[in-house]
């Protein structure tokens, strides 16, 4: 297979809308990445307040109608074009699945928030090492105890993804990432996990662990599978996300979302 960095958004769709099923962190380097959340119409209002009240765990980029399968930052179909999805009923997951197709419904609203695999290529430019890209795995993701401010019947704890960075390149990767809020922005914190009620970064909520090595510091950034938590946490009847970490490949340059 051609070098997964080099693919356009289109020829990585195919390859997921073929079936194949892995973490999409390092692929279509320069394209945006996005996470998926799709909710009901009438709990849609809810979770976009939700979402505009926690901007740093949930940029928003884009919304679709009510039973669109594609935006305009994403020419593809959201039923099919991920790598893997979760289900859930009543907050409880009930399925991961190559496609939604036969779970879809017309009153379904897609929200895709930023993902910060987008500012990865910005770090390895600056030196900065990304561990879980080196290693050929997921990132580590984590609950954490701080929570989100709610919304209507929305509410639920921050996720975070975690990267170790060289103490004296902490610097370095804040200045780089405060660059793209719509993507995470700036770390939400740097060292010690137990700050965020994590008791052991070797037992990450979703993704894969990685390893910390001596001279290194956990630096922690907000994380798109917020709103999977919340959806766990306030049991809405029904909704669609990503499988943490394979993500929706979009049509966007990540230039689109770097501030000066």
């Amino acid at each position: 297979m051609t070098d997964p960095a080099r693919l356009a958004p289109r020829e990585a769709r195919a390859l997921f809308r073929g079936g194949l099923v892995t973490p999409t962190a390092g692929w279509a380097s320069g394209w945006t990445q996005a996470n998926l959340i799709a909710l009901p119409k009438d709990r849609a209002y809810d979770f976009l307040l939700f979402a505009q009240r926690n901007p740093r765990p949930c940029p928003v980029l884009d919304v679709t109608e009510p039973g669109a399968h594609a935006t305009p930052i994403f020419d593809g179909d959201l039923r099919t074009d991920l790598p893997a999805y979760r289900v859930y009923v009543d907050g409880e997951q009930v399925a991961e699945v190559t496609d939604v197709l036969s779970y879809w419904r017309a009153d379904l609203v897609c929200f895709l928030i930023g993902c910060s695999f987008t500012f990865e290529a910005a770090l390895l430019e600056a030196g900065v090492p990304v561990r879980h890209l080196e290693a050929g795995t997921n990132v580590p993701m984590y609950l954490t105890n701080r929570q989100c401010r709610p919304a209507g019947d929305m509410s639920g704890p921050e996720v975070v993804s975690m990267r170790p960075v060289p103490a004296g390149l902490v610097a370095t990767a804040v200045r780089i990432t405060s660059r793209y809020p719509a993507v995470h922005g700036a770390p939400v914190h740097v060292g010690d996990p137990r700050v965020l009620g994590i008791a052991d970064l070797d037992r990450p909520d979703f993704g894969e662990p990685v390893e910390v090595r001596e001279g290194e510091l956990p630096v922690f950034w907000g994380c798109g599978v917020t709103p999977q938590a919340a959806v766990m946490r306030s049991r809405p009847p029904f909704a669609i996300g990503h499988a943490p970490g394979h993500m929706a490949v979009t049509d966007a340059r990540d230039s689109a979302y770097q501030v000066p």
